[in-house]
């Protein structure tokens, strides 16, 4: 099973703005257009697409699924709360060569696609990439195959 977790794109500041509310900035729109594009070269074909539901992940995962081709699903798993064990439980019952694709927020980014590969250190950076592939489900475990840094949409595309 290949996993990829996106991490959302730039977003407007904090500052007196509800989190849940924040958006994508011009800028983060058009980062994840890029970023998008560049998956759809790579022929990445989710056959889920799971994002948080706050505002600025599920613009950013609307964007992927429309280049895609896939319907977005928002979960409160793929929140702040995102973990391997929220991981496990939304592909469950998914076949081993399925695709599925998180889009959510940091910290929990990070730290879960590090336990996924074992406990090491992983920087997902706003509008970044990586792709873990499973090979074990109990406990779920897997190789990092890539982390595509988003400056390197550009050039990519």
């Amino acid at each position: 099973m290949r996993l990829y977790f996106v991490r959302h794109g730039i977003a407007e500041d904090g500052n007196g703005i509800d989190d849940f509310q924040r958006k994508l900035t011009k800028e983060g729109v058009e980062q994840m257009r890029t970023c998008a594009k560049v998956m759809a070269k790579l022929k990445i074909k989710p056959v889920r697409i799971y994002s948080s539901p706050r505002v600025r992940a599920r613009q950013t995962a609307d964007i992927i699924g429309e280049a895609l081709g896939v319907q977005v699903e928002a979960r409160e798993e793929v929140g702040y709360e995102f973990s391997t064990e929220a991981v496990a439980s939304l592909i469950n019952g998914l076949p081993d060569d399925a695709e599925v694709m998180f889009v959510g927020h940091e910290p929990s980014f990070s730290e879960t696609v590090g336990t996924l590969v074992g406990g090491g250190k992983v920087m997902m950076k706003k509008g970044g990439l990586a792709r873990v592939d499973v090979f074990s489900r109990e406990p779920l475990r897997g190789v990092l195959i890539w982390l595509i840094a988003p400056r390197v949409f550009g050039t990519l595309a």
